[in-house]
Parts: C-alpha cells; sequence; structure tokens
C-alpha cells in the first residue's frame, strides 16, 4: 500500500477568451498565507485568495478560491518570477529582465523602488522573512543578464540597493539563497558563494539544460541540486554533505521541499521521495504540468490554466496509517524524523504506542530478545503481557483494562498451550526474560503486584527453584492470597515460608520450616532447613519469637542451636540479657559451654561469673567424657579447660578448685594451686599423683613466663629435690639436669647431689653447664669491649668538640625550638647545630 503524504486539491481553474488561450498561460507563482499569486506569458500578475476551510473537494476548492486584483505591466513578456516580502508587504516581481515592487494587496507599483535592469533571474534569503526577523532590510540576490556575477541588494520599505558583488566563472542559470550563502547553478557546474567575502566554491560538475539545472533550499543551511547521473543531491552551506544523495527522474521540470519529503516534478507525474529513506513514497497524476512552489504545508503545481494544492497529510495521522499496515518500522522512521515537528506529548505518546505494536510483531514472530527490547523501550504495561498467558490472568487486578493491541497473525498463546507445549515454553521463558528485566525499573513498579505475582507462578510451574528462592527471599509485592495456594500446590514450602518472612510473618515462616524439618511436609527443593531456621532466628529482633522457638532450636542440636545467641549482630547483642540466656542454657550443657566461650572469647567478658562456670562446665564435660571413654572429646576440651586456667585472671580459684580437687584432673589441680602460689604442692601433684615428668617441667616453664628466670631456676630446684627425695626419681631427675644445663648453677646442683651418684651419671650435665659459664663468661668479656669502644668514642667526640671555636651572632636561633639564644650556655650537636641546654633531650631522641 503507497503512503499517502499528500492530498490533491483543484484550486483554480485561469479561464481566458478563446483568442487569448495562448497568451494567458500561467507562467509562475508565488504564496503567502492565504495570498497566492499568479504570473502569465501576457504580463498580468494576478491576486488570489485561498479559503481558510480547504477540504480538498474539487468543487468546494473552485468555490473557496476567490480572484483579488490584477496588474497589467506591458503588452508582452512573460512574467517569470514572483516573491513575496510580507514584512514590507512587498511583491518582487521580474518581468522583461527587470525586478520592479508591487504591493502585495493593491499591486500597485512602489515609486521609491526604481527598478532592477538586466536580471535573468533573482532570490529573496528566506531567513529574513520569518515571523521573528526584526530586520529593517532584506537580503536579496539576482543574476545579471549580461555579465557573469550575481549582485546582493538590501531591500527596504522605500529603498533598495546594489551593496556588493560576486564575480562567477560563467553565467549564472539558477540559485538559491539561505543567509549569507548562495548556491548558483551555471551551465556545466555548481558553486556555493558567500555573499560577505565574496569567495565561491566549485561544489560539483553537471550535464543538465539550462533548464534542468536545478538548485533549491532544502532546510536550514542545506541546498537541494539536480546532480550529475539525476542525482538529487543534499549541500550543506558547509560544501559537505550529510544525507545520502536521492536517485530521481530525468528531464526535471522543478523540484521542492516540504519536510520531510522531496517533491520531483515532471509534465505528467509528481513523485513524492522521502528524506528520511530516499524511498519513493507516493505518484501523483497530472496532466501538462509547467512548475512547483513549495509551501509551508505542501507544494502548489501549475498547468497552463489550472493550480493545484498538495496539503501534506498531517504527520500524525501519516504514521497511524503506517502502523495500522503492519508498517511499523517505517512508522518509527517516520516519526523520529519529525520529532522537532511535532508536541513533545504527542511524539513521547506515538513512539510509545508504535514501539509496543513492533514488540507485539515480533513477539508473534518468536523473536524474543528483540521483542523484550521493544516492549522496555514503549514502556509497555506488563499486565498486557501477562494477560495473554493461559493461567496468569488471576495475577492480574479486576480493575484492570486492557487495550489490546491488533496484530496481524497473532497466536492465541491458550490454544499454543494445548497444541504446542515445546514453543509454549519458549513464550513461557520470554515471559520470564522481560518480567526480570523490568522489575524494580519504574515500568515494572507501576505494576508491582502483578510482576511479583507472575514471576513466582512462573518459577513454581517451571521448577525454577534459584529464582524462586531469590524472589521470596528478597523484598517483593507478592499477594499472599494469590501466591500462597501456588506454593502449596506444586509443594514449594520452603519458599513459602521465605515468602512469609518477606512479608514480615516470622512465626508464619518459621513453622512452616519447622514442618519440613519435623517431616511433616515434604519439599525435595531445599536442604538444611533446620540451619535456616538457626540462621533466621539469629537474625530475628523479636525476643518473643525466639524464645517461642528456642527449645525446639536446641533439642535439635545444641552445637547449632546456641547459634541464635552468639551468631546475631554485633549491634543486636543487647537483645537478650546475658543472665536470661544463661539460665535457659542449664539444661543444654553443650549448648551453655559454647555460649560461655562466646561470653568470653568473642564478648571479652571479664565477669567472674562466666569464667567460673566456663570453667567448670569443660570440667564437667571432660569427666563426662572420660566416664564415656570418648577420647577425641577429652584432649580438646581437657586443652581448654587448661588454656582457660593458665590465661584467666577473672575466675575463682578456690571455687574451681574445690571442683576438681578429688577428681582425677591431676594436671588441671597443680595449675590452680600454682595459681595460688602453692607451688610445691603443685609439682608433687604432678609427680607423684599425674606421674608426668615432662608435665612438672612444662609446668615450671608455663609457670614462670614472664616472671624472670629467677622464679624459673626456683621452680626447677624445687622440682628437683622432689626427685632427689625418692631413689625411684633418680632418673627423671638426671634428665631433668641434662634437659637444663644452662639454668642450673654447677655449685648449687653439686650441694644437692647425693654423695652415692658417680660422675660419669652427672658428667653429660657438668659439660653442659660448663659450657654454658664459660660461655656467659666470654660473651660479658664482649659486651665490655664494647662498652669500652663506645665510651672512648664519645670521649673523642668531647675532645674535638672542646677546641672548637663556635661564634654566636645576634639573631642566631636555636635549631630546634627556632628562638633566639638569649643565655651564654648552648650545646652544639653531633652536625655543628647550636641549640639551647633545655631543647637538647629533642636532639637526643
Amino acid at each position: 500500500m503507497p503512503l499517502t503524504a499528500f492530498k490533491q486539491a483543484h484550486i483554480y481553474e485561469r479561464q481566458a477568451a478563446p483568442k487569448e488561450k495562448h497568451k494567458s498561460i500561467i507562467q509562475c507563482l508565488e504564496c503567502y498565507d492565504r495570498n497566492v499569486y499568479m504570473g502569465t506569458r501576457d504580463s498580468l500578475v494576478q491576486h488570489l485568495i485561498l479559503s481558510s476551510s480547504m477540504n480538498g473537494e474539487l468543487d468546494a476548492g473552485l468555490r473557496k478560491t476567490r480572484e483579488g486584483r490584477v496588474r497589467k505591466l506591458g503588452s508582452s513578456n512573460p512574467v517569470t518570477q514572483l516573491r513575496a516580502v510580507p514584512v514590507f508587504n512587498h511583491l518582487l516581481v521580474l518581468w522583461d529582465r527587470c525586478v520592479s515592487a508591487l504591493n502585495m494587496f493593491s499591486l500597485e507599483p512602489i515609486p521609491a523602488l526604481k527598478k532592477i535592469q538586466h536580471v535573468s533571474s533573482f532570490e529573496v534569503c528566506k531567513s529574513s522573512l520569518t515571523a521573528q526577523s526584526q530586520a529593517a532590510c532584506v537580503e536579496m540576490v539576482t543574476s545579471s543578464s549580461r555579465r557573469k556575477v550575481i549582485q546582493i541588494h538590501m531591500v527596504g520599505v522605500d529603498r533598495w540597493e546594489a551593496v556588493r558583488e560576486v564575480s562567477l566563472p560563467q553565467d549564472p542559470v539558477a540559485l538559491a539563497v539561505d543567509g549569507a550563502s548562495i548556491c548558483v547553478a551555471t551551465s556545466d557546474r555548481y558553486l556555493l558563494c558567500n555573499s560577505k567575502s565574496g569567495n565561491s566554491v566549485e561544489l560539483c560538475p553537471h550535464n543538465h539544460s539550462r533548464q534542468n539545472a536545478l538548485v533549491t533550499s532544502a532546510g536550514e543551511g542545506e541546498f537541494l541540486l539536480n546532480g550529475p547521473g539525476s542525482l538529487g543531491m543534499f549541500v550543506m552551506k558547509t560544501g559537505i554533505c550529510q544525507r545520502p544523495p536521492l536517485q530521481w527522474p530525468e528531464e526535471l521540470l522543478a523540484a521542492g521541499v516540504c519536510f520531510p519529503y522531496i517533491l520531483t516534478l515532471q509534465p505528467q507525474v509528481l513523485s513524492v521521495y522521502s528524506m528520511l529513506d530516499q524511498k519513493l513514497k507516493q505518484t501523483v497524476s497530472l496532466s501538462g504540468a509547467r512548475g512547483l512552489l513549495s509551501t509551508s504545508d505542501g507544494a502548489l503545481v501549475f498547468t497552463e490554466r489550472d493550480i493545484i494544492s498538495l496539503s501534506l497529510v498531517p504527520l500524525e495521522e501519516q504514521i497511524q496509517a503506517l502502523v495500522r499496515h503492519d508498517r511499523v518500522e517505517e512508522a518509527l522512521l517516520l516519526l523520529d524524523g519529525v520529532q522537532s515537528h511535532l508536541p513533545l506529548d504527542s511524539y513521547k505518546e506515538l513512539h510509545k504506542a508504535i514501539t509496543c505494536l513492533a514488540g507485539f510483531i515480533q513477539f508473534y514472530q518468536e523473536a524474543f530478545s528483540e521483542a523484550r527490547d521493544l516492549f522496555i523501550k514503549g514502556e509497555l504495561d506488563p499486565k498486557e503481557i501477562i494477560r495473554l498467558y493461559p493461567g496468569m490472568a488471576s495475577c492480574l487486578d479486576e480493575a484492570f483494562q486492557s487495550q489490546p493491541v491488533q496484530v496481524r497473525k497473532a497466536r492465541d498463546l491458550h490454544e499454543l498451550w494445548q497444541e504446542d507445549r515445546s514453543i509454549f515454553l519458549h513464550y513461557l521463558d520470554f515471559l520470564g526474560d522481560f518480567l526480570r528485566a523490568i522489575r524494580g525499573t519504574e515500568q515494572g513498579m507501576k505494576s508491582s503486584k502483578e510482576v511479583d505475582c507472575a514471576l513466582l507462578r512462573l518459577y513454581a510451574e517451571q521448577g525454577d527453584t534459584d529464582n524462586l528462592e531469590q524472589l521470596v527471599a528478597s523484598p517483593n509485592a507478592c499477594r499472599l492470597d494469590l501466591c500462597v495456594p501456588v506454593l502449596q500446590q506444586h509443594k514449594r514450602f520452603f519458599a513459602l515460608g521465605s515468602l512469609y518472612q518477606s512479608h514480615r510473618m516470622q512465626a508464619n515462616a518459621i513453622k512452616t520450616w519447622m514442618k519440613i524439618t519435623d517431616g511433616q511436609l515434604d519439599d525435595p527443593s531445599c536442604s538444611d532447613v533446620y540451619e535456616h531456621i538457626v540462621r533466621t532466628l539469629s537474625q530475628l529482633e523479636d525476643r518473643d519469637a525466639v524464645w517461642t522457638f528456642a527449645d525446639w532450636t536446641l533439642q535439635r542440636n545444641q552445637e547449632i542451636g546456641v547459634q541464635i545467641f552468639t551468631k546475631r549482630s554485633p549491634d543486636d547483642q543487647d537483645t537478650f540479657r546475658t543472665d536470661d540466656v544463661l539460665s535457659f542454657l542449664e539444661k543444654y550443657p553443650l549448648g551453655l559451654l559454647l555460649y560461655l566461650e562466646f561470653l568470653i572469647h568473642d564478648l571479652k567478658s571479664e565477669e567472674e561469673k562466666h569464667h567460673n562456670l566456663l570453667a567448670l562446665a569443660y570440667i564437667t564435660q571432660t569427666l563426662q567424657s572420660v566416664q564415656t571413654e570418648v577420647e577425641s572429646n577429652i584432649g580438646a576440651i581437657r586443652g581448654k579447660l587448661r588454656q582457660l586456667l593458665w590465661d584467666s585472671v577473672y575466675y575463682d580459684i578456690s571455687t574451681v578448685y574445690e571442683r576438681v580437687k578429688s577428681t582425677a584432673l591431676h594436671t588441671e589441680r597443680a595449675i590452680l594451686l600454682g595459681r595460688a602460689g602453692e607451688y610445691s604442692q603443685a609439682l608433687q601433684v604432678l609427680v607423684h599423683q599425674e606421674r608426668d615428668p615432662c608435665a612438672a617441667e612444662a609446668f615450671c616453664c608455663r609457670a614462670s613466663q614472664g616472671q624472670g628466670t629467677q622464679l624459673r631456676l626456683t621452680l626447677l630446684l624445687t622440682l628437683l629435690n622432689i626427685y632427689l627425695s625418692s631413689e625411684d626419681l633418680t632418673s627423671a631427675a638426671v634428665d631433668l639436669l641434662n634437659r637444663n644445663p644452662h639454668v642450673f648453677a654447677p655449685q648449687t646442683v653439686l650441694q644437692l647431689l647425693p654423695g652415692s651418684w658417680s660422675l660419669q651419671l652427672v658428667s653429660q650435665f657438668l659439660v653442659g653447664a660448663l659450657r654454658e659459664t664459660s660461655h656467659q663468661r666470654r660473651m660479658g668479656r664482649l659486651q665490655r669491649a664494647l662498652a669500652q669502644a663506645e665510651l672512648l668514642r664519645h670521649k673523642v667526640i668531647l675532645a674535638q668538640a672542646s677546641k672548637t671555636v663556635f661564634r654566636v651572632d645576634k639573631g642566631q636561633v636555636c635549631k630546634v625550638c627556632k628562638k633566639d639564644f638569649t643565655e651564654l650556655q648552648f650545646v652544639c650537636n653531633l652536625r655543628g647545630e647550636l641549640i639551647h641546654t633545655s631543647c637538647s633531650g629533642y636532639t637526643a631522641s
């Protein structure tokens, strides 16, 4: 279907006597508003007045064109050109190679404007004719019929004058003006001239006759000319082409521009081309056409006796007509091309509607990626897509009124769902992609409930666990009355709990998850539900809700369940009083132990009660492990207990000692005795009850850590005396001496050893002790020598400094405090800088 860009109307038919038919031929036209001026072959200028409400019908057009005044210019020679200058009410006429001026309404000559002679053609600068122009003069360009020049005239109300001229290499044939730029056609080339500088640039050659060398204005700063090879060329006033050329017919009579179209005239047909895609859009059959005049809203075509109006169909109507015939891409191209000529609101609405229609066409052709982009660009209401899918209508609000788009070859998805499930699945995938793409955007927020409900149903039906969990776990606008039955139907109970949680129905969420954990509900899509419950409870700020489910949580697993208290945010630790939690955990020993570890190690509690309770809990757990012979637990828990007894300074020693004194925890009892200062008794326990010499020696090292070497020596001597008091511990005493020769003094040890010991028995100790003594002596000598060298160096520096003369001038300042010297005493540092004696401490540092 061809596009109807212009509507045709016959607006005038010139009547003439039979004898004057050959003379009364229409030669040229000019138009301003509803005023049409007609020049004839017999030297007449005719004023026609058009009606303001033409409907394009032939008879109506004839009735609504009124003849005005007529002016006879002479007895012969045709009127070849007319131009209106409405700012001065002038009508400029080219007749008999002269330009004269008439009044636009009376057609009377203007005496002050004398004829400009020897003119072959002329043009008026249109930019100075606009309503916004306040210029006192209008620029007119004339081409000379005698010389190879064009002249620039300034036209006023009652005067005109030639202000400059531009020389040309050939005689000018046609011209067009845009400000200071003039495009001129000569017999074999096109030129671009500047009226201010007088410079000219050759654009391109041509091989047209004088009648076919066409040039006209194509808009602001642009010219249209009939180029070589029958190409319509657009040339900017800068000399470059920004549009592709247009292939148009040969032997044109005229060409004009009515944005966004180009009109080309031949004797029997007028062709309409688009400036946007350079394609032919419309043809108008004519008979005997002679000329074409572009107007603000179309064009006027004249034959020898008739004038035909071509009115531009409103752009909105053209676009809608293209849309109705599924020429969507062409409609979008036209819409974008004429954006600046449409009201902003109208453009936006049209663009959205057409873009969405294009999206539906792609949608039904299964070009889903393109359809999604077009729907987003056109800001389509997502409800219009959701309603197309079977089963999705329940997601829509009852008040929703659909505005269906009529698309040829549209598919019914309800039928497709029954007939071809494989293709229907592709449509379901598109729905998910589109709704995900707009969710959270302004487009999706307008229908957030419908979008989220549709996505939830889609994920549940497709078994898309990951996307379903992500949807229900994040803030969403799902309607519970619609979504809960869907999740229950598809046994998505874990997602159901997450949906309750996202809607702040914490109790319902946890109860649902508890039923899954207890096996009352079956949901194969989830795992680790119990840990999820614990994690959720640890994040709840509602104390009552946490206490409600705390027993169930600890009963299943104390180690994990206690995390409802220990994994809380640091800012949320005050939600539960520590004493309340401790009271609650009394019936859960492992949970209590872990919570106490959390208080002491993570929260750095310094309360004696907490440290006492943790120590007692460790003791209880250790004793239980011994009774149950769980070796893996004994070592770990006893290690934690011993670490606590050694490191903590906050527990009550007597309380803990009372708990372990009658048990087999000898090492722990020794640690407590040591913490109480009863080192000898502690070592007795380790040696005689624990029977572990290594533990006894380690005790000496650990107890003396950070206390100096003297305490360590004292403890080791005490341990040695304990070993020497029993003949059964002789080997332990020898081992102790051999491992610590650098600690024991040989003379002290020899006094303690029994006389029955042989030299061979203690030889290893003696050798090591003597080596250590020798090493210490030599190290002392070395340190003494280094100290003497350092002292000597300082004496040399002092001697050198005492022989140096220092000059203190007025205004000299201390290098440290930057203040003047006011006393005789001063200090000189190693760099020779003078400082106050009171400031010398700074340099030393």
